[in-house]
């Protein structure tokens, strides 16, 4: 295909970082689509593809994990945290934009009117409506006023939460004063990954207009928060990296240009934050969005369980460096044999093990499989919340089978076996990983190299009222993770404790004890 580019057009591409043959890989998606992956079952604690955790694991796990950062261990917490939390607020924004002027009965705007007392930002709206309005929340409650105390909760000249990112919303008030969810993130990882010198690294991938507010709101709360737990925090901040954005299409698949003849890029979606991601420079690393954060009434008992996830993590990887080991120094039918068990349990269905004739042709196809970025996932039972689910899966060249946490979007549901799959489900995914990325020998896994590139996602969009199609690279734990070591574990359901919309900081988890 002719791309006809523009002068402008190649120094865009050039101020991204962006090539032609990568633009012109993305037009070919766009025409060829991305293939629904094989299914071959759902994960489940039944077959052992989850695995349960019982008190002498448990026990085992903690162990381990104390005497990893009692050794020195490297460990950071890794929050994606770029997005506006204009979602959280979608009803708000259509009642204020609606000719209503008093909420639906039963509507998620009443509810949040009628428990307005039980937000952690009321003290900030108070002020907020007092300074627009003169008066109290409650008296333009009184006064059927809905629609300006709604307003002041995500409008600019209010508290502009429609705008701000999660991160930087309050979430959980206390006698000592109220928490955003950032410093929220900040107690929870001192408390689970202190090293040895007491020092707590966390990163947060942010937008680059809201750095600024990270910056100053890091600025506010670490003292205090240093001050509170005793640790000394290395916070570091990433963006999403210009070259990870994908370029726009019209529905026919040709260029998308503005109004004013520009090519158009779009975000690539959380896949692109492997980037970020590749750039850490620590063996262990924690996953968590910013909005799945209890507060302190439930922080130790879902601390416990990251431990765990981590102890776990690093009792799989101690387990992996001696088959590595074994391998390397000594592959005889013994080492191979035990290698291929472990394996097993990670892989199936493995093209170039079941090719592999010689044992050193076998030890070679070990110990490619075994040296790879490795991650501990926890799964939840699932009770209706939403997320992707953990299956066995093929990859996009059906070459192996392997533990995938895949979203709908991946799976062909008009074929009523896998609709029938879905039903089945018995877990979802949390977004609560632990993850090895440092290789035996102490250097970094270059982390694009472990992409399956082909489980990408295309969605329709629009822009200055024309549709457009938008290209999302494939997600951070889904197919940007697929050519990981993976290990399902089963978690309590109380870990999960996400606020996807703003009545969400209603529940038990969010609300003081």
């Amino acid at each position: 295909m002719e791309l006809n580019l523009t002068e402008a057009d190649l120094n865009l591409l050039k101020e991204k970082g962006i090539s032609e043959a990568t633009l012109e890989k993305q037009l070919a998606d766009f025409r060829n689509g991305f293939p629904y992956l094989r299914i071959v079952r759902p994960a489940s604690t039944d077959d052992e593809s989850i695995l349960t955790i019982d008190e002498e694991t448990a026990r085992k796990a903690l162990t381990r994990w104390e005497k990893y950062l009692a050794d020195g261990g490297e460990v950071l917490k890794f929050v994606p945290a770029s997005g506006a939390a204009s979602r959280m607020f979608k009803e708000l924004f259509a009642f204020v934009n609606s000719t209503e002027a008093i909420p639906a009965p039963g509507s998620d705007v009443e509810q949040l009117l009628a428990n307005i007392h039980k937000f952690a930002f009321f003290s900030d709206l108070s002020e907020a409506v007092g300074r627009l309005h003169g008066k109290t929340v409650d008296e333009l409650l009184a006064e059927n006023r809905h629609k300006d105390v709604v307003a002041a909760i995500i409008l600019p000249e209010g508290l502009n939460y429609g705008a701000l990112p999660k991160a930087l919303l309050k979430f959980h008030c206390y006698p000592a004063g109220d928490a955003t969810a950032m410093e929220e993130q900040l107690r929870e990882a001192a408390e689970m990954a202190m090293n040895a010198n007491g020092v707590v690294n966390v990163h947060f991938t942010v937008s680059a207009n809201h750095r600024q507010l990270f910056d100053e709101k890091l600025g506010q709360a670490i003292p205090q928060i240093e001050k509170e737990t005793g640790a000394n925090f290395v916070v570091g901040l990433s963006e999403q990296k210009p070259s990870t954005d994908t370029i726009a299409v019209t529905p026919g698949n040709d260029l998308f240009r503005d109004s004013e003849g520009r090519l158009v890029f779009r975000p690539g979606g959380h896949g692109a934050l492997i980037e970020n991601l590749n750039d850490i420079d620590s063996a262990v690393v924690f996953i968590k969005n910013i909005d799945n954060i209890a507060n302190s009434a439930l922080r130790e008992k879902s601390v416990e369980y990251k431990k765990i996830l981590g102890g776990c993590l690093i009792v799989v990887h101690d387990t992996i460096l001696r088959h590595i080991n074994a391998l390397s120094n000594n592959p005889d039918s013994e080492a191979i044999a035990n290698a291929t068990a472990l394996v097993n349990t990670m892989v199936s269905d493995c093209k170039a093990l079941q090719q592999a004739q010689t044992p050193q042709e076998k030890t070679k196809v070990l110990l490619e499989i075994l040296d790879r970025p490795l991650r501990v996932c926890g799964m939840v039972r699932n009770e209706g919340e939403p997320g992707g689910g953990p299956y066995l899966a093929a990859d996009s060249g059906n070459t192996v089978v392997s533990c995938q946490i895949l979203e709908s979007s991946q799976i062909d549901l008009s074929k009523p076996e896998n609709a029938e799959m879905m039903k089945q489900s018995t877990h979802f995914n949390p977004v609560d990983l632990a993850c090895y990325i440092k290789r035996p020998d102490g250097s970094r896994y270059n982390l694009p190299d472990y992409v399956d590139h082909a489980t990408g996602f295309i969605s329709s969009k629009s822009l200055e009222g024309r549709e457009l199609r938008a290209l999302e690279l494939p997600g951070l734990w889904n197919g940007a993770m697929s050519k990981w070591n993976t290990v399902f574990i089963e978690v309590p359901a109380f870990t999960f404790t996400p606020a996807k919309t703003v009545n969400d900081l209603l529940r038990p988890a969010h609300q003081p004890a």
